[in-house]
């Protein structure tokens, strides 16, 4: 079983229609940490040598964030996946290879996946964002909360509504791929091979320094930074495989609900089961048209199976997200003190969801009832979303309650079968 191993997918046209850019992730992690999904409003910060807070160190703030909505560990400050209101979304993965993990706290990958968001509106200025600061603060820390230490290396999948970059990197060094049709998937290993568009200015010479390349024949920056040979990349039976089969078998006809489907599979291990498994789930439409909204699906639950994919648009006045948001503690610092104590972090959708699981599990007849009103539901809200987007008008009135809404007719169901 790998841990942490997440999958991330772009899908661009012509591998998709309506012109529309299809983003996709699964982040698996340890099977009993929560993943809330939280909306941060845009904002702006006059004080001029303010300092933020990231999850175990402290950066120079900048004057202006964007809004972005978030799914992530909900006892650290960044994100596995996220949106923000320019249309920009990035999905990290953690990677291992030649180069050392580094066990001093510095920023996490998910802290950059966070920091990216707010501070950039195309995935090009995002990905500027995320190599500077790792080139100014390194990354680095443990990933996890409680006894377990792990850290890694990270790669990255940003897109927008134009295109999409893979960013992988190894310690301060980095190389990246620009994606502008077909598709494109990562895992839990290195992926740029030849094709580098954007890349460290020292990565060549640092790789020739330790003996990883001999200077001649041309760079392959995985081949270079991990042990993998990429020769055999693409006909391995490793999830970063599987998940390009499931991308290539529906290229030209993929939507956001084949997106789903791919997050849902188990078979091929994308969905993943047991100690390490799927904690939560985001699919995104990005429309080529900016006249049309970007729409932002999030399960905020284990197991996209047995979750709904629920809608979120960036409007002004957005409700909380109440919902799927965790309790906080006074005791936040315990993640800095190292305390091997675990706060109970579920928010209220995690506890209807859970509970919901455990009664139906020996009652194969509920099970089914319930799922086929979770199918039902989400049915619903996939044909009110893809109105939305054939006929160019939002009710924004309605769109500011958009997710708490759905969140709130998911519990609903979960609350029927625990009453009934």
């Amino acid at each position: 079983m790998e841990p942490f191993s997440c999958d991330t997918f772009v899908a661009l046209p012509p591998a998709t229609v309506d012109n529309r850019i299809i983003f996709g992730k699964n982040s698996d992690r340890l099977c009993d940490e929560v993943q809330e999904v939280v909306y941060f409003p845009a904002a702006v910060h006059n004080n001029l040598g303010e300092h933020l807070k990231c999850t175990y160190i402290e950066i120079d703030q900048v004057s202006e964030t964007y809004a972005v909505v978030l799914s992530r560990p909900a006892w650290l400050w960044g994100a596995e996946m996220g949106a923000n209101e320019h249309g920009v979304c990035i999905g990290n993965e953690a990677v291992w290879g030649r180069e050392e993990v580094c066990d001093e706290e510095a920023l996490l990958g998910m802290d950059l996946v966070r920091l990216g968001l707010e501070r950039a509106d195309t995935a090009e200025k995002a990905l500027n964002v995320i190599v500077d600061l790792l080139e100014k603060y390194g990354q680095g820390g443990n990933c996890t909360e409680g006894r377990m230490v792990f850290s890694y290396h990270n790669s990255f999948l940003i897109a927008d509504r134009n295109e999409a970059w893979i960013l992988e990197t190894a310690g301060k060094y980095w190389a990246a791929e620009k994606v502008q049709e077909g598709v494109r998937n990562i895992s839990n290993q290195l992926s740029i091979t030849t094709k580098i568009d954007r890349e460290h200015p020292d990565m060549r010479n640092y790789a020739k320094r330790k003996g990883w390349w001999d200077g001649k024949k041309e760079f392959d920056f995985a081949a270079a930074y991990s042990y993998l040979d990429t020769a055999k990349m693409m006909t391995s039976s490793g999830r970063y495989c599987e998940g390009y089969k499931l991308l290539k078998k529906h290229k030209g006809n993929i939507t956001f609900e084949t997106m789903m489907e791919i997050l849902r599979d188990k078979p091929s291990g994308i969905n993943m089961e047991g100690e390490f498994l799927t904690t939560a789930s985001m699919v995104s439409i990005l429309p080529q048209d900016s006249s049309l909204p970007c729409i932002h699906f999030f399960t905020g639950t284990p197991d996209p199976e047995r979750s709904v994919f629920k809608p979120f648009i960036f409007v002004p006045h957005i409700s909380q997200l109440l919902d799927t948001s965790s309790p906080t503690f006074e005791l936040e610092d315990l993640v800095k003190k190292k305390s091997h104590v675990k706060p109970d972090r579920r928010h209220p959708l995690y506890q209807k969801h859970q509970q919901a699981l455990e009664v139906v599990h020996n009652n194969e007849e509920k099970a089914k009832i319930m799922l086929d009103n979770m199918r039902k539901l989400e049915k619903e809200l996939f044909r009110e979303m893809e109105s939305i987007l054939q006929n160019k008008h939002l009710d924004v009135e309605k769109i500011v309650n958009l997710f708490p809404q759905c969140t709130k007719d998911e519990i609903q169901i979960y609350q029927s079968n625990v009453s009934s």
